[in-house]
């Protein structure tokens, strides 16, 4: 059972958020969502009052997340981790057979095309197939991709999230990502706390909690988080409400 959620007001922690299904609510496509003035707002208001330490952490790429908030331009790890900006605004990105992922690429992007209501994301380092609109594919798109993972070999794995499965390099998450920001300023030295809502944000729960932090689930579902919020409408109004 969760522990009692209190009040958003430390100015010693790191803050770390998902933003699909944590900041912003879930659309039928990736592309769909908004973000709002109020929030971004709310996120240049949270990043003064913790002294810079609140970093995104997504399953987008970074370009994607970017362009979402722009002009905000926070720390923020894409891909699940395979890709990260510093706080200092250097970038990291983890190296990856590109061939081998563009010829799967090239499959996914026909598959969606024989198939209606199957969106197909090509972030660069990793590829997705959302079947939010087409849940009955949900087994053949499954397939397909555990097939794609086969061929490609040790370096790559299967992630998979709310109505949407991902191939992506192996070896980096939410969690590694969480780990990397804390090892340096201006995360270094705070009280880890990491908000998401899907099974990718896991890893950075358990990660945050290895390191003496608190992680808080978004809506319904088992999870490790010792923390829980209801919905996006939740998660703004407590990070909000700490505001000063």
């Amino acid at each position: 059972m969760s522990a009692p959620l209190p009040e958003a007001a430390a100015t010693d922690w790191a803050l770390f958020l998902d933003i699909d299904g944590t900041l912003l609510t879930h659309a039928e496509t990736p592309d769909a969502v908004y973000v709002d003035d109020a929030l971004r707002a709310l996120l240049e208001r949270r990043v003064a009052q913790n002294g810079g330490a609140l970093a995104l952490v997504s399953g987008r790429a970074i370009a994607d997340v970017d362009a979402l908030f722009e002009p905000l331009v926070l720390p923020v790890a894409g891909q699940h981790g395979v890709e990260r900006r510093d706080a200092a605004g250097q970038l990291h990105r983890l190296p990856f057979p590109e061939e081998e992922l563009r010829q799967v690429a090239q499959r996914f992007a026909a598959f969606k095309a024989r198939h209606a209501g199957i969106v197909f994301e090509d972030k660069g380092h990793s590829l997705a197939l959302h079947y939010r609109l087409a849940p009955q594919l949900e087994r053949e798109v499954h397939a397909l991709v555990e097939h794609a993972l086969a061929g490609l070999g040790a370096g790559f794995e299967l992630q998979a999230g709310k109505l949407v499965v991902e191939l992506k390099p192996g070896g980096h998450d939410k969690g590694t990502a969480i780990e990397a920001f804390m090892a340096a300023a201006p995360f270094a030295g705070r009280k880890p706390v990491f908000i998401g809502d899907d099974l990718t944000d896991e890893y950075g729960f358990a990660s945050v909690q290895r390191l003496g932090g608190h992680a808080v689930k978004v809506g319904e579902g088992e999870s490790v988080a010792d923390w829980r919020l209801p919905d996006v409408a939740a998660v703004r109004a407590w990070l909000g409400g700490a505001v000063q």
